[in-house]
């Protein structure tokens, strides 16, 4: 298969980026995204010229760090998938693919399809953890949870914080990433000791760090690799209006 890539290249944050049309020849449909852009940049090395810089790291799904809009679509034409594991066959022989970083203010651009995505591990800093003592492993163990309960806690807890919900909504906003934080821990014993505290902690970090307001699109869930539901908004929102009525 042969591909025409419209990549996104950009020195660093305060330069001017602009797009570069590049050729991949004889691309199997089972090469994988990332795979593809290696072929490319061991081709551009060869050539003396720049390789293009992008995020990786496990290629397996779970990291998040492969953080591309392909054709202006978060992680590409696949849903419940990371742009790792896309594979070439998705796409049409001779087709022209379009790769861009994410397109958030609080994700500025380090170099070419790489951002900084250090706003989330700082929303996660200021709450998302457990830090008082919730006795040892059997004492944990003991304690009953309904299954719904740890059904919900652990679909939340699956998000990557790959920040496809905040680069996917038109407002920028990272209450989806924010709500499943908080949701996979405020229906568990032990996070609920925590709770008030940790729901406003978060929430007023990721208003600092600039993020937008959520306006109930639906964009972040229809984009989340991990298929996230935005009924975990709804539970930060009980959360936080709750621990704003006990000030």
């Amino acid at each position: 298969m042969n591909f025409t890539l419209k990549i996104w290249r950009q020195k660093d944050a305060k330069s001017k980026g602009a797009f570069e049309t590049y050729k991949v020849t004889n691309i199997s449909e089972d090469t994988s995204f990332l795979e593809m852009l290696d072929i490319l940049n061991n081709d551009l090395i060869h050539q003396g010229k720049e390789p293009v810089a992008f995020d990786h790291d496990c290629r397996e799904g779970i990291c998040g760090m492969c953080s591309l809009h392909i054709d202006g679509q978060a992680h590409g034409p696949s849903q419940g998938a990371t742009t790792c594991q896309i594979y070439m066959r998705k796409f049409k022989d001779g087709a022209t693919i379009t790769i861009e970083p994410w397109r958030s203010a609080a994700f500025p651009v380090i170099k070419d399809l790489v951002v900084n995505r250090s706003a989330y591990d700082q929303i996660l800093q200021a709450g998302g953890f457990i830090s008082v003592r919730t006795n040892s492993v059997p004492d944990a163990n003991a304690i009953l949870i309904p299954k719904k309960d740890a059904d919900e806690a652990m679909d939340a807890a699956a998000c990557i914080g790959c920040g496809a919900c905040a680069a996917t909504c038109k407002n920028g906003s990272a209450m989806l990433f924010v709500a499943a934080r908080v949701s996979s821990l405020a229906k568990l014993p032990q996070g609920r000791v925590e709770a008030a505290r940790r729901a406003k902690a978060m929430v007023a970090k990721m208003d600092e760090l600039g993020f937008g307001n959520c306006t109930n699109t639906g964009a972040c869930q229809a984009e989340c690799p991990k298929q996230i539901s935005i009924t975990h908004i709804a539970r930060l929102n009980r959360e936080f209006l709750s621990a704003k009525f006990k000030d």
